[in-house]
């Protein structure tokens, strides 16, 4: 029986239009190979801090656009108009700390990349660590990133555990798919 209070059972009682079922059922706690997407999953928990998620899934793909398509190498490029560019965008969270750190982490994604060859091989590098450890690990490398966004950045990605109840039909997608946390 699923337990009442997780994710899982709540998105069983939304409105069959809710963003949050495509989300649930294709997405969350899925592991995503590709940097880019990776990127993009961290900037949206990154913005959804002090929010409802529901705001951030319905601003999704606009997100995607003003973030010129989760590139980490362009993000990482972006200068002051980019910066004025997306502080004036109504279709995403126009909150000046969210913007800078998400450029800064662009840039410090691409460190990753070329000391690790991927961000997701500098995950895998560190996996499995217990949440703590990766809190830590995420204050010290990432702006903007304390223990909640960590936290559900890490579930949602697939790196920890939690994302799904046990008796949701989703949670064996997600270790068929290859989460990490159930490789460990």
């Amino acid at each position: 029986m699923l337990d009442p209070e997780s994710y899982c059972a709540v998105v069983l009682e939304m409105p069959a239009d809710s963003p949050h079922i495509a989300y649930h059922d294709n997405e969350y706690g899925f592991p995503l190979a590709s940097d880019d997407e990776l990127f993009g999953r961290l900037i949206l928990e990154i913005n959804q801090a002090g929010l409802n998620w529901t705001t951030i899934l319905n601003k999704k793909e606009h997100f995607r656009a003003a973030y010129s398509g989760w590139s980490i190498q362009k993000v990482a490029g972006y200068g002051d108009d980019d910066r004025a560019r997306l502080l004036s965008d109504a279709g995403i969270i126009r909150n000046k700390l969210k913007v800078n750190a998400a450029i800064h982490n662009a840039g410090v994604i691409r460190s990753l990349q070329q000391s690790h060859g991927s961000f997701a091989a500098w995950l895998d590098s560190y996996h499995p660590l217990p949440k703590e450890r990766w809190v830590k690990l995420f204050k010290e490398t990432f702006k903007f990133t304390g223990g909640e966004i960590t936290g559900e950045f890490l579930m949602s990605t697939g790196y920890l555990q939690g994302a799904h109840h046990p008796e949701c039909p989703v949670y064996q997608r997600t270790i068929d798919a290859g989460a990490a946390w159930a490789r460990a």
